[in-house]
């Protein structure tokens, strides 16, 4: 049953974004249907005749054949004819001297697909949570445990967003470079933040969700591999991805635990994500644009090199974090840069540099922008200080993992004592 449903969550985005391409994006609440009908019929056949050789190819067939019912009902039919009605040697049968055609035109339906969700009259949030629904194969509850949203408010966020979409009568067209251009930035961004809610979100479940980074690396693949959007951007995103994924295995214990970086057993980091992720940093070089995603990257690279905290260049990264201020500086650059002070030149150091930090409030609401300025108290001996700021912390953490993390945190000998 598990590995059914993996399979299920891999199609259903893969299926939307085909049919919808040969359906039409007015017809995307049909593909919709269709897909989970096929799903649900895959769940009665595969029980009593097993999964069959080509489970994708047999959900693909399904579910064109429910459409073409449906609209032959409607007497829509023939506006899709003949293509949809060839048999056997159409694409949709999966034949081997086609797979090769059928993959591209599902990579084709899925960036296409991508860059319709990035609709600029829908607000950031609904334009990522499209991408989790429509090409995650996210349903209604597990989109809005991401986003910490509930279900009936999600329902109708996602509603709206079809609607919009479907308005628009077609997926989005890449065969405009100018428009790709013009959009091209949303999109990474979409996958920026997809892949960021895996690797520390906010939800009140997990503090790791692997799947979502997956999911955000599989997409943008689909746009390195696209001639027009395999951008020095995307690439420089892909370097920063492959270079945070590598973490993955260390950033948790055997028993769930969080685990900050600098105590991590950098041996369990994957050295095949590392490889990757410079591979990409140097395809990023191309061009003279300089974005964010090159200067996070360059940053990932440091630590990546690093054997230890200690041995980091702790300078370099001070370095890359002042570029990035200048080209995009954020309350929350400004923070992870004083980190990195604190880390160069004491803890004193890094509390100067955060009180200088501008619109400062917006990062109270962080957990773990309580538990660094704790941890500086600490080594500087103000115990009450840290008292009060790891318990800021804990009444603001998100799940259990990070509950845990910053109860042993303040479980310190130094910080039970009271004078």
């Amino acid at each position: 049953m598990e590995a059914e449903e993996h399979l299920f969550r891999r199609e259903a985005g893969r299926l939307v974004a085909l049919l919808t391409r040969v359906f039409g994006i007015h017809n995307l609440a049909l593909a919709e249907d269709v897909v989970q009908d096929a799903f649900c019929r895959a769940l009665e056949t595969w029980k009593f005749h097993g999964v069959p050789e080509n489970p994708s190819a047999w959900l693909m067939k399904t579910a064109k054949n429910r459409a073409l019912d449906v609209l032959r009902r409607e007497g829509t039919a023939r506006r899709f004819a003949p293509e949809l009605e060839r048999e056997p040697d159409s694409e949709w049968t999966l034949a081997p001297a086609v797979e090769e055609a059928f993959a591209a035109g599902l990579n084709d339906a899925q960036l296409r697909m991508m860059f319709s969700c990035i609709h600029p009259r829908l607000p950031e949030e609904t334009q990522v949570a499209l991408v989790l629904h429509l090409l995650c194969g996210f349903g209604i509850d597990e989109t809005a445990a991401a986003f910490l949203k509930g279900r009936a408010a999600m329902e109708k966020r996602l509603a709206r967003a079809k609607r919009t979409l479907a308005a628009s009568k077609r997926l989005f067209d890449l065969a405009g470079p100018a428009e790709v251009a013009a959009r091209l930035p949303a999109v990474l961004r979409a996958l920026y933040l997809l892949f960021n809610e895996g690797y520390h979100g906010a939800s009140p479940h997990a503090a790791v969700r692997a799947e979502l980074c997956e999911e955000a690396l599989r997409l943008l693949y689909l746009l390195l591999e696209h001639r027009v959007t395999a951008t020095p951007a995307a690439h420089a995103l892909a370097a920063l991805m492959n270079l945070h994924a590598a973490r993955l295995p260390g950033r948790q214990d055997a028993e769930g635990n969080l685990v900050l970086l600098a105590d991590q057993d950098r041996s369990r980091w994957d050295a095949a994500r590392i490889v990757e992720g410079r591979r990409q940093l140097e395809l990023s070089a191309a061009g003279t644009e300089l974005t964010p995603y090159h200067v996070e990257s360059a940053i990932a690279a440091v630590h990546a090199r690093s054997s230890s905290a200690e041995q980091t260049d702790w300078d370099e990264i001070v370095s890359l974090y002042d570029v990035l201020m200048r080209i995009q500086p954020s309350p929350v650059v400004a923070f992870n840069r004083a980190v990195a002070l604190a880390q160069r030149f004491g803890s004193a150091r890094g509390l100067e540099e955060i009180a200088r930090i501008e619109d400062r409030k917006r990062l109270k609401r962080y957990p773990f922008y309580h538990a660094a300025v704790a941890e500086f108290e600490l080594q500087l001996g103000r115990l009450a200080e840290a008292r009060d700021s790891f318990a800021a912390a804990l009444k603001l953490a998100r799940n259990p993992a990070e509950r845990r993390l910053l109860q042993e945190k303040m479980s310190n000998p130094a910080l039970l004592e009271r004078h």
